[in-house]
């Protein structure tokens, strides 16, 4: 089960646009974590607002505090 999800789109619920494949859908299904876990659905083009998740992804740092894959032995 995640604990974090960010959905990007630019369908409109109301519409019936998104399927019902929100968020809270997913919560439903048992594929977001509802209680711990954070979600958020953001109404936007994609290209306009990744980069601002990237960066900031990046300059918060929480990369650094993680334990290096050891994927070697998949080779």
């Amino acid at each position: 089960m995640h604990k974090y999800a960010i959905q990007i789109t630019v369908a409109d619920v109301r519409d019936g646009a998104c399927s019902s494949s929100t968020l809270k859908e997913a919560s439903s299904w048992g594929k977001v974590d509802a209680q711990t876990g954070h979600e958020i659905m953001v109404y936007a083009e994609g290209t306009t607002v990744i980069p601002f998740i990237v960066s900031n992804a990046y300059h918060t740092g929480h990369q650094n505090n993680r334990t290096k894959a050891e994927l070697e032995w998949l080779l």
